[in-house]
């Protein structure tokens, strides 16, 4: 019995001290709920956007520079929001950010010109890319204190939360006016924000006790090595690489299987329901890879079966081995992001966090312009094997900077 005990004590501190410990299990469950909350909202306003072009009467060109509000207010806020997390700290940053996201969304249905909804969808981009920046930082410290690999849960938690926004707004489209269905969000995001909040404001940022501070954060505005900002700057290309395939699926994927290879339109449209999904399978196992295999072989492997399952979907000559293709995309990308975010934020905490997010970000948002031009220059499969080539990238650089990256 005595021995038994000593294992039980031995493997108690393996996991680490705070593992077993009921607030960080409150502060995970509250950090889940605000990913899965940050899925949901940008997913509701996503499925209502044809709804919205209709209301403002504007044209397919006006649409879509009224739609780079969301991106261009994302990407403006996004290292602002690392130095008020600093400065704040995550928690409260993070329940602001998600309240602000969650007025915002009702704003778009109450414009009636591509102009206005340019306006406000700054307003909403800025609430994104802040919550995006202040729950991972939150997450990176909470992985930290619980010494486990479990970043990949909570962005699984915000695939399932875009699947239930997309999958409640298109229940609902043909029941409820943009307007309402709008303001229903902001009433879910409101509750949900207020819960999960409480949670988040009751308890500051976890630390280990009596550890120091991980070296090159920025705590107090000290100044980072700048190896650390070098390694920052390779983890946010790691991310970028890989955003950039999310991207392009999840715009040119149903063209690709309708247009290239005859697919009806029902099954044209599942192309990006297949990758989602599958990215979120690959996202709720991703802590048991990351403890079985470490850091560097989940982003070696991820990549590269990311770049071949590409390759299948992008260049095979039938819809349904387009379809396997997408779906082992999904699988190898799932976790490629959520270590690259992670390894940031530890060397350098929330401007880590900001500076990988921002890469990641213009990662997704260079996709979908690169394989248009690419397409009308060669073609759409073509241009496609494009996200086989920066998975594949993404695989090298973790190779190749494999000893910054934990084992």
């Amino acid at each position: 019995m005595p021995t038994l005990n000593k294992i039980r004590t031995a493997l108690s501190r393996e996991r680490g001290p705070l593992a077993g410990d009921p607030g960080l299990r409150r502060l995970r469950t509250a950090l889940t709920l605000f990913f899965a909350l940050d899925g949901f909202l940008f997913a509701g306003w996503v499925v209502r956007i044809p709804a919205i072009k209709e209301q403002t009467g504007a044209s397919a060109g006006a649409l879509g520079l009224a739609l780079l509000g969301v991106s261009g207010g994302a990407v403006a806020t996004m290292m602002m929001t690392g130095r008020l997390c600093r400065r704040f700290g995550t928690h409260p940053v993070t329940v602001a950010a998600g309240a602000l996201m969650s007025l915002s969304i009702a704003l778009p249905p109450l414009t009636h010109s591509a102009l206005a909804l340019g306006l406000v969808l700054l307003c909403f981009g800025a609430a994104y890319g802040g919550l995006n920046v202040a729950m991972n930082s939150a997450a990176v410290d909470l992985v930290a204190a619980l010494r486990r690999p479990v970043m990949p849960s909570f962005h699984a938690a915000f695939s399932v939360g875009g699947m239930l926004g997309a999958g409640l707004g298109g229940l609902v489209a043909g029941q409820l006016s943009a307007t309402r269905h709008l303001l229903v969000l902001t009433a879910v995001g409101l509750a949900v924000a207020a819960a999960a909040g409480r949670t988040l404001l009751a308890h500051p940022a976890p630390r280990l006790p009596g550890a120091p501070a991980a070296p090159g954060r920025a705590e107090d505005g000290a100044r980072t090595s700048g190896r650390d900002r070098r390694l920052v700057a390779v983890f946010g290309l790691i991310a970028l690489c890989t955003a950039y395939g999310e991207g392009a699926l999840a715009d040119w994927g149903a063209l690709h299987l309708e247009q290239d290879l005859a697919a009806h339109a029902g099954v044209a449209a599942v192309g990006y329901s297949v990758f989602a999904l599958a990215m979120t399978v690959g996202r709720l196992t991703g802590t048991a890879l990351l403890e079985r295999l470490g850091q560097t072989r989940v982003l070696v492997a991820g990549g590269l079966t990311a770049a071949l399952g590409m390759l299948l979907g992008s260049l095979a000559p039938t819809v349904w081995a387009a379809l396997a293709g997408f779906a082992v995309t999904g699988l190898g990308l799932a976790n490629i992001f959520p270590v690259a975010v992670g390894r940031a934020g530890e060397l350098t905490g929330p401007a880590g966090v900001a500076a990988a997010s921002t890469f990641g970000y213009g990662g997704m948002l260079l996709g979908p312009p690169a394989i248009g031009f690419l397409a009308d220059w060669f073609s759409l499969p073509v241009a496609l094997t494009t996200v086989a080539g920066l998975a594949g990238a993404a695989a090298l650089i973790a190779y190749a900077t494999r000893g910054a990256v934990r084992r």
